[in-house]
């Protein structure tokens, strides 16, 4: 059981004592040092002129990626976050915990591709899952791809894979340190040799043409900066056909007139059609098809305005499927001719639900995944859009999958659950029936624990479902730690997902809560756009709720809170703990848009324009960023202990965000709680990390919180 502490005040080692004395240290040996913060340099001369308002940009050298001050910078604040780090007495024994519990057999769902069956396999603690495969003649199965082999220190990762359809050929992504730059390398998938094909692209994998190239996107060129930092314009779609060079590869779609256009493409499975999508945003996009089979065939838009959600399911010889939220915001499908795609010959064949749709197919049907207060509901269809069936599920909790190719006689899917690990089911398409396929081997027992979702009331009344998940048996006395996390944007669903990290807390009568936040795509498109632009505070207030209820309900106490999220998410915390410091102890904004008058300016961020809007649209929209955006309203405060969290090679949200925040914070900290920024080396916005590095940085955070919350974990 664990056992609250005397509050301590959290401090940062300068001197740091030997190994032998930190085995040694107990908590009631260590004294309170001062914390001691790197000097950050403030330029008083930079500015920028809004609609007629000055904003200063003290801190605006951090965005320089390559100066040697911000290289300077980034090491001592990371000496002093790794000194304050190895003062807490019990962060080797949850780094030995969360070992073991890493340490456990991991499988993804196997595919088909030609004669092989395909899977991801990790042996327990390798720094990334191998491919292997089985030809189905009764032999072991063989190792196909190690990313493991791709660097030593297991940070370059297999972002992707895709295979020619008969499974010949392959293409294969390589991220370096979790950058969006990556390598696309080219084999022979049935010897394994490469071909020495090797292009450079970004948002984007290969979609193959037979055996004898692929389609993929990329950017030209980089403007105002580095490839960490610079802006990226002019995604096009080009051919790639193997055994030449990139330089000579056929551009297919885009140009130097849409700058900062999204672009993507992917082949049909029986090869008869490109379909191209294209968007300026992270929401809505237009469609253009290319008959494949027909020589030179014209590109031909079928949809060119955006302004809704568009993606071709399946397609057949009379109709392609496709899915959409244009006049039903969680989303129908409906049924194009081939022969003539215009609008005014769409048919819906399944209409919208008030539950959100996700459509897939396999093995000739129609698969609908719908969201139910962000619990998966799946039903299979005919392509008339007739129900086959209710796919019966093991319990409340998430399900994804349920994709196949058309000939395919069965398919996989992977349920779980806040208390439930992933487990993988075969499922015959045919009946629908299904079969444990893999367990999972963690060391966790869901019977000890329980989720439940309740509703609660945000500041302008509106109901918000969360899902709180503890120990059964739990006493809601106030005295428990608690983790809140939160998204809120860009339609993105926060749905249960089983967390091997999140035992840490469990087992050590922690509460782990997630409300599904405005701006989320949880109930739709209406959902997603009720935080958005000027409606963005909403999305705050949603989460400043959610805590409260906790607080309120004697779940935990604002000395007993943290609150985390990345991405969109470290935006979130940042706001919030800049409008309301004393909403809790613990705050972790994870590789954040901090500084939202400027976000814009680096690398694709001026497609987050949809959700945000940006400082130069109207006065109205620059006045609202600049009334929250993190970076600008740091004040004077007594802040939570706070730990920003980002990375070096991080090309999506750079990292100057997170370095401007923490500058700013450290110099305003007013209480006796640290602010201090960890920045890994070697990785980028999330995906990809190593196995080590997974465990270092929850090993850090757990750490972080339960110091800063008086918990002693209950390890020896």
């Amino acid at each position: 059981m664990n056992k609250l502490l005397m509050p301590l005040l959290a401090v940062v080692l300068v001197t740091a004592c030997n190994n032998e004395e930190k085995k040694q240290a107990t908590l009631s040996e260590l004294k309170p040092i001062e914390v001691k913060y790197p000097v950050t340099r403030k330029d008083s001369t930079v500015f920028d002129t809004y609609f007629g308002t000055k904003v200063a940009d003290p801190y605006r050298w951090l965005e320089n990626d390559t100066s040697a001050e911000t290289a300077t910078w980034v090491k001592t604040e990371n000496e002093v976050t790794n000194a304050y780090l190895s003062l807490i007495p019990f962060r080797e024994a949850i780094r030995k915990r969360y070992e073991a519990l890493f340490n456990y057999e991991k499988y993804s769902a196997p595919f088909k591709e030609g004669k092989f069956t395909y899977y991801y396999k990790n042996s327990g603690l390798q720094n990334q899952s191998v491919v292997y495969r089985e030809a189905g003649d009764g032999k072991e199965a063989e190792v196909f791809l190690d990313p493991n082999s791709f660097s030593k220190d297991g940070t370059t990762s297999l972002a992707g894979i895709s295979f020619s359809k008969d499974g010949s050929m392959a293409a294969y992504n390589i991220s370096e340190g979790g950058s969006d730059w990556q390598k696309l390398v080219v084999m022979n998938a049935v010897s394994k040799q490469l071909t020495g094909d090797t292009l450079e692209i970004k948002f984007s994998g290969a979609s193959w043409k037979g055996n004898e190239g692929f389609y993929y996107s990329t950017y030209d060129k980089v403007k105002n900066g580095s490839r960490l930092s610079g802006v990226t314009e002019s995604h096009k779609v080009y051919f790639h056909k193997v055994g030449t060079s990139q330089k000579e590869d056929k551009l297919i779609f885009g140009s130097d007139a849409t700058p900062f256009r999204y672009v993507w493409v992917g082949v049909s499975e029986d090869q008869q059609w490109l379909f191209i999508y294209t968007a300026n945003a992270t929401y809505g996009n237009g469609l253009y098809i290319q008959n494949l089979s027909v020589p030179d065939a014209p590109i031909q838009p079928v949809i060119t305005d955006m302004n809704n959600q568009y993606g071709v399911v399946y397609n057949d010889s009379t109709n392609f499927y496709i899915q959409t939220d244009k006049g039903a915001p969680t989303g129908k499908l409906v049924a194009v001719p081939v022969a003539n795609p215009d609008t005014a010959n769409w048919k819906t064949i399944i209409e919208a639900k008030p539950e959100v749709l996700t459509a897939s197919s396999g093995g000739g049907y129609i698969f609908c995944s719908y969201l139910k207060d962000a619990i998966t509901k799946v039903s299979q269809h005919d392509t008339s859009g007739k129900l086959v069936r209710e796919i019966a599920l093991p319990g409340p909790g998430t399900a994804s999958g349920f994709y196949a190719k058309q000939e395919e006689k069965e398919m996989y899917f992977t349920f779980t659950s806040y208390v439930n690990p992933a487990t993988i089911y075969k499922m015959d398409i045919a009946s629908g029936k299904s079969e444990v396929y893999k367990e999972s081997k963690v060391q966790f027992n869901p019977d000890e624990y329980e989720s439940k979702q309740i509703f609660y009331t945000s500041k302008d009344g509106t109901k918000i479902p969360m899902i709180i998940t503890h120990k059964k048996g739990i006493e809601l006395n106030g005295r428990n730690p608690c983790l809140l996390y939160g998204y809120g944007g860009f339609s993105v669903s926060l749905t249960p997902w089983f967390s091997t990290s999140t035992i840490i807390l469990l087992e050590n009568g922690g509460i782990y809560a997630v409300p599904n936040l405005r701006g989320g795509g949880e109930y739709g498109e209406d959902w997603h756009n009720q935080g958005v632009k000027t409606k963005k505070q909403n999305v705050f207030d949603d989460f400043i709720a959610a805590a409260s209820y906790l607080v309120d309900n004697n779940y935990t106490s604002r000395d007993l809170l943290a609150i985390e999220g990345g991405s969109n998410g470290g935006l979130l915390v940042g706001a919030c703990i800049t409008q309301q410091p004393g909403m809790c102890k613990v705050a972790f904004p994870a590789v954040g848009v901090m500084d939202m008058l400027r976000y814009h300016k680096f690398t694709a961020g001026a497609g987050w324009a949809y959700d945000y809007g940006t400082s130069e649209e109207n006065k109205e929209m620059f006045e609202y960023l600049y009334k929250y955006s993190p970076v600008h309203n740091v004040k004077e405060a007594a802040y939570p202990a706070t730990m920003v969290t980002t990375a070096d090679h991080d090309d999506r949200v750079v990292p100057a965000h997170s370095f401007k925040f923490a500058a700013a914070m450290q110099a305003s900290q007013k209480g006796a709680n640290p602010v201090l920024i960890r920045i890994e080396t070697k990785a980028g916005h999330g995906a990809g990390k190593s196995t080590q590095q997974t465990i270092d940085e929850q090993t850090d955070k757990w750490s972080f919180m339960f110091y800063n919350v008086g918990v002693l974990p209950d390890y020896d």
